[in-house]
């Protein structure tokens, strides 16, 4: 029997087009970063070890937590939370719809541009920005935190369910259609069902992030463990600080190992 050498499979050759334009992407990224160095002052990389004095006392502080008032802080993350989970769900709740207008796939484009080009001006402006505004309209407290968590994440949650939302399998679509159902049955029946699983991922991640994001609002005085955090960084209270950042730490990983074992039952 003649044995005949098993044939080699080569990966298809990328066209010329498409390598000269890689090419010119990563060349334009590394140039992009050799320009950037000293915009972004990397040559005090050096400084890291020689001002290691004023960093070991910022550690030593960080190695006695002090967990003396550790009933209010688990009461300002609680609330910190809280700001969290409703800026998600108003957020949910203004991206669905802004999802669907922003699909390629769904509207056509003298919508779907428009509503894109909402979502990129919502998720530009920074939740400071957006929390300081609404600190003038409703004064103080944790509202304007959550309505700054609301907007901005509600833009990036509209740009991620609108490309689910665009990489959809168009059959079911079509076999709802096919039975003569209207443009909103369609999306209910045909879209909704493929998105849901990832859509939800998406929330749960934003949470997650969310909880650390709402500490940081406590800058402009939206309430929360972020309040008290930036309280104790000022007046270098440093034990009290490695306190509360451990109460963060373990209060986002609750929520990430929360998260994940919803996701791996929906995904």
């Amino acid at each position: 029997m003649i044995q005949t050498a098993p044939t080699v499979l080569e990966p298809p050759s990328r066209p010329f087009g498409q390598r000269v334009f890689d090419f010119a992407l990563w060349g334009g990224i590394i140039v992009l970063l050799i320009a950037s160095f000293g915009p972004a002052e990397i040559s005090k990389f050096p400084l890291l070890f020689s001002n290691s004095d004023n960093m070991r006392q910022f550690a030593s502080g960080f190695l006695h937590p002090d967990f003396s008032n550790w009933r209010d802080l688990i009461e300002k993350m609680w609330l910190t939370i809280q700001m969290a989970l409703w800026g998600t769900t108003l957020a949910i709740l203004l991206a669905v719809p802004m999802g669907l207008l922003g699909a390629r796939n769904v509207t056509p484009p003298f919508i779907q541009l428009p509503v894109r080009r909402l979502m990129d001006l919502i998720r530009s402006v920074p939740d400071l920005v957006i929390g300081t505004a609404f600190l003038v309209a409703v004064g103080l407290g944790p509202f304007a935190g959550v309505m700054a968590l609301a907007l901005n994440t509600g833009g990036v949650l509209a740009k991620l369910f609108a490309e689910a939302v665009e990489s959809i399998d168009r059959g079911p679509v079509e076999g709802v259609r096919a039975t003569g159902a209207g443009r909103l049955q369609e999306i209910v029946w045909g879209v909704i069902p493929q998105v849901a699983p990832l859509w939800t991922s998406y929330a749960l991640y934003r949470f997650e992030s969310n909880s650390r994001s709402a500490t940081v609002l406590g800058l402009i005085g939206a309430g929360g463990i972020g309040q008290i955090l930036f309280d104790s960084m000022n007046s270098f209270n440093y034990p009290l600080t490695a306190a509360i950042s451990i109460v963060i730490v373990t209060a986002v990983t609750l929520i990430d190992l929360l998260s994940q074992t919803i996701r791996a039952r929906l995904l």
